[in-house]
């Protein structure tokens, strides 16, 4: 039985293996120990509701019960921007017109930009390669949008996913090379190095200061503008089959888009239900028609269930249960799967695309 669940302290010898696994261009997860041990501290902290809403930082963990191993990791940062700026470029339209020459030209542009602001991220998704099989990662990923089902009050400004751009097939990026390069002097691997959190004020020192003009980028560039890497692309279907989708922002080193929804818009939201767990029933094989959630924060944990809520009334293995920590009579959240999306259907290459955003 794989479940997620709240991060704790003491799982952080395995997210400091897990960060070392995802190696370089995970910007929120760096295999720093200390930088992690703070911010498992915050996430308890945030998941018991002991600090500010807007400082939270919900770190979510995939446990594998059976082998007593922490198979993966994603978060929710429940507003950026406040303590330190985060910036986009927001794509905009100039209109340069001289009546007397007849000539009338739209340009596209790019603004540097700080309006995501207040605003919640999903990232620090992460999956170990052993289990990147039978839709593990799709559990990982949709768990998040269950906690942001229980809890819309804290994502008031929305949610957004800054998903990895368009690289060549040499690893190179294209709008990296056309803009960021030209700017910061030095290669995509070692600007996004430097991208850390409380190590971000170079971006403001280095960045132009007045709007870019796609037109002087290289073809290339221009191309990758809003284009998702090709091994991302599979978890951007994901997020927007539960509502979100790609707005105005990119990322400001790698082109990439950034999906945006507000709370209410995702079919978690939208399409879950409270019920109520009835009598434990037998064990039997099935397929996984649901995501089952708790619903306290502190005690937040979200499984695959092989049952469906029905007239509010839900019933589940003796091993959901114990999976769960409930017993009959207390409220979860249960959302059925989408049609034809069933956690059993996700194939390995999918899988390994969403494991890693």
């Amino acid at each position: 039985m794989l479940i997620v669940r709240a991060a704790q302290p003491s799982d952080l010898d395995a997210v400091l293996q897990l960060a070392a696994c995802a190696g370089p261009g995970m910007t929120t997860l760096k295999a720093d120990r200390q930088a992690l041990a703070e911010r498992l501290a915050l996430s308890q902290a945030s998941f018991a509701q002991t600090v500010a809403p807007e400082l939270r930082d919900y770190v979510f963990v995939l446990d594998d019960l059976a082998q007593g191993r922490i198979g993966g990791i994603a978060a929710i940062k429940a507003s950026v921007g406040l303590d330190e700026p985060f910036y986009n470029y927001r794509l905009g339209t100039l209109v340069h017109s001289a009546a007397a020459a007849g000539v009338y030209v739209r340009h596209e542009v790019l603004y540097l930009s700080h309006d995501l602001t207040g605003s919640a991220e999903l990232c620090s998704l992460f999956l170990h390669p052993d289990y990147r099989r039978g839709g593990n990662g799709r559990l990982l990923s949709k768990s998040r949008f269950m906690f942001i089902a229980q809890f819309p009050h804290l994502f008031a400004r929305g949610v957004f996913a800054e998903m990895r751009g368009y690289q060549a097939d040499g690893g190179g990026s294209p709008f990296w090379e056309s803009v960021g390069r030209k700017f910061f002097g030095m290669d995509f691997a070692r600007a996004d190095d430097l991208c850390r959190p409380g190590a971000k004020s170079y971006i403001a020192e280095l960045m132009p200061r007045y709007p870019i003009y796609t037109c002087f980028l290289s073809d290339a560039a221009r191309a990758a503008i809003g284009q998702t890497h090709v091994d991302t692309a599979p978890a951007r279907r994901l997020l927007e089959q539960e509502g979100m989708h790609a707005g105005a922002y990119i990322d400001i080193f790698d082109g990439g888009p950034v999906l945006q929804a507000s709370a209410h818009a995702l079919r978690a939201t939208r399409e879950s239900v409270v019920a109520t767990v009835a009598a434990a029933r037998d064990a039997v094989e099935g397929d996984r028609k649901s995501l089952a959630c708790t619903t306290e924060a502190d005690a937040f944990r979200v499984i695959a269930s092989s049952t469906a809520a029905v007239d509010g009334i839900v019933s589940m293995t003796p091993a959901e249960l114990r999976a769960l920590q409930c017993d009959a009579g207390r409220t979860i959240r249960v959302l059925a799967m989408a049609a034809n999306q069933g956690v059993h259907q996700i194939g390995a290459a999918s899988e390994r695309a969403i494991s890693v955003v």
